[in-house]
């Protein structure tokens, strides 16, 4: 019997107990102990109601009696409708009765404010609150993963005031964006699950990070998103490269590789130092001048780079379409939708350049 009941005692431990479970079981627990204190409410009125129509006599009714319980044990005392004058042992009942009406309701509602305090009854207003932000989202991003890489993400999508959605499987990572970050769109929940990727707007998505800790996840997640949203841009991370191939078919249009990556920003700090400082100011979200990426909109007029002129708030570098680069283009060069154009600009030189597109 001992073994067996350690056997229930961990099987219903919180280590092993979903939390959907422990819900349960905490609003069982609390719902019991109110039940019960309602009940014994109850007998105290009837008890009360009974003890005042015999010390009332003949002439208390029920409906006195039991609004003498009440106020007596309500200590609300607008006024005595049973005599209790001629009746000394009418006191020592109503003390009895008040005594034990105010520990019950004192009971009562200590238990209504544990109920509310463990469960957490605004939980669910608060989640119908985060998925209404959600649906209301149009080209957003969608953060798979909210680790150590993830919250470098995370940070530059703050910075450049960016909207996005956190998708991430350890719930004290999700509590802390919400109470360090202040951000209120994080999902708990495995991101390579189609239905969560719904939740968070995947069909509206401009974009994937899919940048967990794990390379087979961060490929179904790449695989997934492309399934759901054929539009959607998903970059993915990979510790291994031998799974790069692998995660660029299953979907993935970029793989970034932080072992490969630092490994190569290595040397290059130690052959190339002033370059790769000029990148990190260019790419950094809170500097005046950056890289930025203006896409030509469908519809542009014919235009050459020589027409789009010069400004001192933007220089255009390079023109990519396709998989093809002109870097310094001539000013005799087209310019056509769908082209990429790369140019160090503010953010006022951004705004002018997208104007003069039609933008």
């Amino acid at each position: 019997m001992i073994a067996r009941a350690r056997a229930v005692e961990t099987a219903l431990s919180p280590a092993t107990v979903p939390p959907s479970w422990l819900s349960v079981l905490t609003v069982n627990r609390h719902f019991r102990r109110l039940v019960g204190a309602l009940m014994l409410f109850a007998l105290i009125h009837g008890v009360g109601t009974i003890g005042y129509l015999m010390i009332g006599g003949p002439r208390t009714t029920t409906v006195d009696a039991l609004y003498m319980t009440f106020i007596t044990v309500a200590t609300i005392g607008y006024g005595e409708v049973v005599d209790l004058s001629a009746s000394p042992g009418g006191r020592v009942f109503t003390m009895a009765i008040a005594f034990a009406g105010i520990g019950t309701m004192t009971y009562v509602f200590s238990t209504v404010t544990a109920f509310m305090l463990e469960t957490n009854l605004n939980l669910a207003y608060r989640r119908r609150q985060m998925h209404a932000r959600i649906d209301a989202l149009r080209d957003h991003f969608i953060v798979c993963g909210a680790g150590r890489v993830g919250g470098y993400v995370i940070e530059e999508l703050d910075a450049i005031r960016a909207p996005f959605v956190v998708v991430e499987a350890d719930a004290s990572i999700c509590e802390r964006m919400i109470t360090d970050r202040g951000h209120r769109m994080a999902l708990t929940g495995d991101a390579a699950d189609d239905d969560l990727l719904v939740q968070a707007g995947i069909a509206r998505a401009r974009g994937v990070f899919a940048v967990t800790g794990d390379d087979a996840k961060n490929l179904v997640i790449s695989l997934s998103a492309k399934q759901l949203n054929a539009r959607t841009r998903v970059v993915a991370r990979v510790h291994d490269q031998r799974n790069a191939a692998k995660t660029l078919r299953a979907g993935a249009d970029e793989i970034v590789s932080p072992d490969f990556t630092g490994g190569r920003r290595i040397a290059s700090l130690m052959l190339r130092p002033h370059v790769v400082s000029l990148f990190d100011e260019l790419l950094r979200a809170d500097n005046r001048l950056q890289v930025e990426e203006v896409i030509v909109p469908a519809g542009v007029p014919d235009l050459s780079v020589g027409t789009l002129g010069h400004s001192s708030e933007w220089l255009l570098v390079a023109v990519r379409e396709g998989s093809q680069w002109q870097f310094n283009p001539e000013p005799s060069h087209p310019i056509r939708a769908g082209q990429a154009l790369l140019a160090i600009a503010s953010a006022q030189g951004r705004r002018a350049l997208v104007t003069q597109l039609g933008g």
